[in-house]
């Protein structure tokens, strides 16, 4: 039998969203801020020879450079304002979070509230014009080190006076991009920082598809293979989609309790477990600790003192597609996935709140016997979500490396694309659903005051 919240949802509709003027200024505002950041992309830091730079990033494709690069919408190629993009500030929350897991006055704080929680979001902000400092200060510096390109090097005039400029113009950006990101959650659509990290993706798509077609039309491409990627790139995402939304739900009972005179019937909830409990997480800090080698060994290739035997072996071995960087990486997936999802979801704390509200699971003791069913049931679901990262991550690396498909956005930015557009729908969906049962008080309100 149909609940009312299932009646009210099957009835959203266009009309309800003309309807809906407070998410329609939403949506608006988040486009808004969107353009803003796309425009932000296009604005150079002062000093570098844009043609030099190009050739720079030409010649170190596959690298962490390329996959940042990626992530911030080509702003880094182009050395712009926004170069940095928000992975300082997403870098800054994960450390964060494991140093709340690690250090007992950070737990402490994380447990005040909403008080605690805006204790730490100051202390990641702090944390992240740091990072960001460091980062700004090692691009100026890794720019001006490359004097092997062109006649004088990226850098038209190297010097502290460069270093300072670009140092001050990155961070900048990066603190814009943090308020932009927080101003998109509080009054537009969804997460803002993943809808920025969403938008830098997506605006590569158009070009990575015209190349696509381009390869084919010039032969380099069977023109079969073109529909076989287009069929597999949408089973993937149909893969994601389904593994995505998938929840194991653990029936939680509750007993009967006496209020006042009253005896209160026993109820029954569901405790959602999602499959993929970690995310995007693990593919990303794989990515970054296996790739760190490759951008050193690439960046040291290029002066004389470096001894290019054995960098030149590092960079064939932790190649795209090979079997060791395969093996490296999967492995590297498995143990951030459980790794995070042992820092996000406690089983003895859950097992304790139900404790406290006299729930329980059916068949099972409240207490240790719950924790123990509790982390049972996690670490069969951590195991399907790991196996399912690695195949989403590894599947693009072997038709890159054994069939030279020029498959520009992996397994990590298809995760990121999907995830994000689904949260957006469902955000959408919500404040719909919301405007529903304004509607209906509303008209509750008018019948009361007639009768």
């Amino acid at each position: 039998m149909a609940t009312n919240v299932d009646h009210i949802s099957s009835q959203l509709s266009f009309s309800a969203f003309s309807r809906a003027t407070e998410l329609k200024k939403r949506i608006w505002f988040t486009l808004g801020a969107l353009i803003l950041y796309r425009l932000g992309t296009y604005i150079p830091v002062p000093g570098i020879d844009p043609e030099v730079l190009k050739q720079i990033f030409h010649n170190t494709q596959g690298d962490m450079l390329d996959i940042f690069n990626m992530f911030s919408g080509g702003a880094l190629s182009r050395m712009t304002i926004f170069a940095l993009n928000i992975m300082p500030y997403i870098s800054a929350a994960i450390i964060m979070q494991l140093m709340a897991s690690v250090i007992p006055a950070l737990e402490s704080i994380k447990k005040e509230g909403e008080i605690g929680r805006k204790r730490i979001n100051q202390y990641t902000r702090y944390l992240t014009v740091i990072l960001a400092s460091f980062q700004s200060y090692g691009i100026a510096v890794g720019l001006e080190s490359l004097s092997g390109f062109g006649e004088w090097g990226a850098v038209l005039n190297p010097g502290t006076f460069f270093r300072t400029t670009t140092l001050i113009t990155l961070v900048g950006g990066t603190i814009f991009l943090m308020w932009l990101g927080e101003q998109i959650t509080a009054r537009g659509i969804g997460n803002g920082v993943s809808l920025i990290i969403f938008s830098g993706i997506v605006a590569n798509l158009p070009s990575a598809i015209a190349n696509l077609f381009e390869l084919g039309r010039t032969g380099a491409l069977p023109a079969i293979g073109i529909p076989i990627l287009l069929i597999m790139g949408w089973a993937v995402i149909a893969f994601i989609c389904f593994i995505e939304r998938s929840q194991r739900k653990i029936l939680v009972q509750y007993p009967k309790r006496q209020l006042g005179n009253r005896m209160t019937s026993g109820d029954s909830s569901h405790l959602p477990l999602k499959i993929n409990v970690s995310g995007v997480i693990p593919p990303i800090f794989a990515s970054s600790l296996l790739l760190m080698p490759i951008t050193v060994a690439s960046l040291s290739a290029g002066k004389n003192n470096a001894p290019s035997d054995w960098l030149s072996k590092v960079t064939t071995l932790l190649g795209h597609g090979n079997p060791l960087y395969i093996a490296i990486y999967v492995c590297l997936i498995v143990f951030f996935s459980f790794f995070y999802t042992a820092i996000v979801f406690n089983p003895e704390e859950t097992a304790e709140n139900l404790r406290k509200y006299s729930g329980f699971l059916p068949g099972i003791r409240p207490g240790k016997n719950t924790s123990n069913y509790l982390n049972f049931v996690l670490t069969r679901l951590t195991v399907i979500g790991a196996a399912y990262l690695s195949f989403v991550c590894v599947l693009p690396e072997l038709l890159i490396s054994q069939f030279s498909v020029p498959f520009y956005f992996g397994g990590t930015s298809l995760l990121i694309i999907v995830t994000v557009t689904i949260d957006t729908v469902s955000q959408i969906q919500s404040h719909l659903l919301t405007h529903q049962y304004e509607k209906l008080i509303k008209k509750s309100r008018f019948r009361g005051k007639r009768i």
